[in-house]
């Protein structure tokens, strides 16, 4: 697992630690019951801080894809596995609507169009 992080990016440093090690899970590179780094490893190795690494370990526990747990550090969980599947049919549907002529922003907007009614009550 290599976590990326440019610091010349205007987004921040824990949401780009959390979108590399989301990818990953995404890519099937991590899978429910592997272990992350310790902050600690993780900050040291991209020299920023580790109060950053946690804030992301934290965001990918609210999203459900880690598990953190006293003693036995950040843990892929078990809701992480359908997102290596699902990322397959995203890629199959980005491939299609490509094909058939359909920009990104239309076919993000179609997709936003079909979320679920509880989808939408729960969106802040």
């Amino acid at each position: 697992m290599l976590i990326r992080v440019d610091a010349d990016s205007p987004r921040p440093l824990y949401d780009q630690v959390a979108a590399s090690i989301r990818s990953d899970i995404l890519a099937g590179a991590l899978v429910p019951g592997d272990r992350l780094p310790a902050a600690r490893d993780v900050a040291d190795a991209l020299d920023i801080n580790q109060h950053t690494v946690l804030h992301a370990y934290q965001r990918l526990r609210d999203e459900g894809l880690v598990d953190l747990r006293r003693g036995r550090g950040a843990v892929i969980g078990a809701s992480a596995a359908p997102l290596a599947e699902l990322a397959q049919e995203i890629d199959a549907l980005v491939r299609r609507a490509g094909a058939l002529g359909v920009s990104p922003e239309t076919l993000a907007g179609i997709v936003h169009a079909h979320r679920s009614p509880r989808s939408e009550e729960e969106a802040p």
